[in-house]
């Protein structure tokens, strides 16, 4: 770093005390004692002015330096410095000010993100071999009752089940569920899940724990939400159309006289009354049918004649359509099912894929099953135009359709036929084939 004012200043001095030291060396040898010992004591004045002059500049470098390297850019940088000797160095400063201003300013930010989400996260930081607390959000915080301890062995005192469950593999990456107690409370059961980075000099280790309580209670609640804006729909659409034509009624019989134009109104009227009650009653009834299933009748059933059953049922059907039924499933075993609510299930399933092979040229179904870990599955695949991905959150959602001529329960009651029996009831598409799949244990 060149700071040539500094050098200039400092080559005056060296040069004004050397003239200093010769003019008293002459004045000595000349005889001249006292005006020697004179200049000499002004030579011993300068020297020191110089020697404070330079331990000055350096002291300030050096204090600045340490700041730098301390992260430490409260200090006020002089007005003088700012384009004197020091101006590469106040550049130096800074610019490393601004850089970490920005720092802290994402840092806010970050914090900021994770304090707002609804996930209980922890981020430590490998120092040495021991890791501190990087980051503990407000979440984890308020969820398990823990001060924001800034290093892992403190937070081992709060949550021993938590702490040995990590060290146990070794602070490894890990999807697993954990039972913590909290406080004198109950044991909670939490999805644990973890994850390891590193960057170009640490190490960080994240951890994120969601209370599996807290999910059902907030997909319940999405749910009935849902459901409820549904019902509402399904009920306004109705009962609107009712209101004004009972009100035009009530106008149309309060005339002293009646033309026959008037007994045409009240007729249309009436009869749009009745098809609006009749599809009032035909979602209630649809209704019932979801809320009021009754208990599985089980009994050992074989699967193909499970099937031989559905498919006799469909296969007219399945013909006109002009669709190819591909049934894979040879299997000779019995399962323990209530065979009536099972068929319903598989018919349901047999004719949303008839729907969704309208407009397809090539018509495909299939139909296969397989055993997997003790479990049996059953699965029912076309090549119809798939599940759309705005849509593919609703589509086990009472009343929800696209069909004009839906009632919009059949795959809802379908998964809780199966939910019914302990099993599940899944899907999966692709841009090739949708597959609803059948599990039961």
């Amino acid at each position: 770093m060149k700071n040539w004012k500094f050098y200039n200043a400092l080559f005056v001095r060296v040069l004004f005390v050397m003239a200093l030291f010769l003019a008293s060396a002459l004045l000595f040898y000349k005889g001249f004692q006292y005006n020697a010992l004179l200049v000499g004591v002004f030579v011993l004045i300068f020297l020191f002015e110089m020697y404070f002059f330079v331990k000055n500049q350096l002291l300030f470098y050096d204090k600045t330096i340490n700041s730098i390297l301390h992260d430490d850019f409260s200090a006020h940088f002089p007005e003088e410095h700012k384009k004197g000797n020091f101006n590469s160095l106040y550049l130096l400063y800074d610019t490393l000010k601004v850089q970490k201003q920005e720092q802290i300013s994402k840092e806010l930010i970050y914090r900021s993100i994770l304090n707002s989400i609804d996930t209980a996260a922890l981020i430590l930081e490998k120092e040495d071999e021991d890791w501190s607390i990087f980051i503990m959000n407000d979440c984890f915080s308020n969820l398990f009752k823990v001060p924001k301890v800034s290093h892992w062995k403190y937070l081992k005192n709060y949550l021993p089940a938590l702490c040995n469950e990590i060290e146990n593999v070794g602070f490894s990456e890990l999807k697993t569920a954990i039972s913590i107690k909290i406080e004198d409370h109950d044991l909670q059961t939490f999805m644990l899940q973890t994850s390891h980075t590193q960057t170009y000099n640490k190490e960080y280790f994240i951890i994120l724990l969601d209370s599996i309580q807290r999910v059902i209670e907030k997909k319940e609640k999405e749910a009935w939400i849902n459901l409820m804006k549904i019902i509402s729909h399904e009920l306004m659409n109705s009962l609107t159309p009712i209101r004004a034509l009972s009100q035009n009624l009530l106008h149309i019989v309060d005339q002293e006289e009646l033309e026959e134009d008037d007994f045409e109104d009240i007729k249309s009227s009436i009869s749009t009354i009745i098809n609006r009650s009749d599809h009032l009653q035909f979602f209630v009834e649809n209704y019932r049918k979801l809320a009021m299933l009754p208990t599985p009748n089980k009994q050992m059933t074989p699967i193909n004649a499970l099937f031989e059953d559905c498919l006799r049922i469909m296969s007219p059907i399945l013909k006109d359509e002009g669709i190819e039924l591909i049934n894979d499933i040879h299997s000779s075993r019995s399962i323990m099912i209530d065979k009536n609510q099972m068929e319903q299930v598989i018919i349901n399933l047999i004719t949303n894929s008839i729907h969704a092979l309208k407009e397809k040229s090539e018509k495909k179904l299939i139909i296969s099953s397989y055993t997997e870990n003790n479990r049996f599955f059953i699965v029912i695949s076309d090549n119809g135009k798939g599940v759309d991905a705005e849509i593919r959150d609703k589509v086990f959602l009472p009343f929800f359709t696209t069909r004009k001529d839906g009632a919009g329960i059949g795959l809802t009651l379908s998964k809780n036929i199966i939910e019914a029996h302990g099993g599940y009831l899944s899907y999966q598409t692709d841009e090739d084939q949708t597959s609803f799949v059948i599990c039961l244990i």
